[in-house]
């Protein structure tokens, strides 16, 4: 793999890691009731498979998300001896959220602006 495919194959991953912390929170916006093995299939079902989050990146971050207040988590017992964490957003997270959507609606804009620009022939 030469350098320009090393560096566009590392943008696409920082786009989509900074992207995993919206998408968590608004699902977990959406429905209180997810733990985490399930957020990253429903993330992979959503995406028709277009963005896999391996789980060895995915709790960090839902232990970073823990660590800010964002969100909290739960332990259910599942069966006679198997736990499950489920993950609730918390207000903090839905101000977090709001704030992540406003940031991506504005980037798409001014992304659609430009990808939008065609030259005047002269």
């Amino acid at each position: 793999m030469n350098n320009k495919d090393n560096n566009s194959l590392n943008s696409k991953i920082n786009f989509r890691r900074g992207s995993v912390e919206l998408m968590v929170l608004y699902l977990l916006s959406q429905n209180d009731n997810y733990y985490g093995w399930e957020l990253t299939q429903l993330i992979a079902d959503l995406t028709n498979g277009s963005i896999q989050i391996p789980l060895g990146s995915f709790y960090p971050l839902l232990y970073k998300l823990i660590d800010a207040g964002y969100i909290t988590e739960e332990k259910r017992l599942v069966g006679k001896r198997r736990k499950r964490v489920y993950y609730h957003i918390e207000d903090s997270g839905r101000e977090r959220l709001k704030n992540l959507m406003d940031d991506y609606n504005a980037t798409i804009t001014a992304m659609q602006s430009v990808l939008s620009y065609h030259p005047q022939s002269e």
